[in-house]
């Protein structure tokens, strides 16, 4: 597996990353998941994006597409 897009596992749960422009980018749905303990991280970032105007705004300048590997290959990821 490529290091620059290893899994960190924390608390238990796999996070998938990839290493890009000279830093580490997370799946945002991974990262809700080991916070919130939430059965949905899908639905909770989603409620997040509703409630808040600036995150709702902003979110296709801080959502960037990536290249991820999962457990069915790589895959582009946008969280949302």
């Amino acid at each position: 597996m490529d290091k620059d897009k290893a899994l960190v596992v924390f608390q238990g749960t796999n996070i998938r990353r990839t290493w890009f422009n000279d830093e580490w980018w997370f799946v945002a749905v991974d990262i809700i998941k080991v916070l919130t303990d939430s059965k949905d991280p899908t639905g909770y970032l989603k409620d997040i994006r509703k409630r808040d105007d600036g995150l709702k705004k902003g979110w296709g300048q801080i959502a960037t597409p990536l290249s991820i590997q999962t457990t069915g290959g790589e895959q582009k990821m946008l969280s949302d």
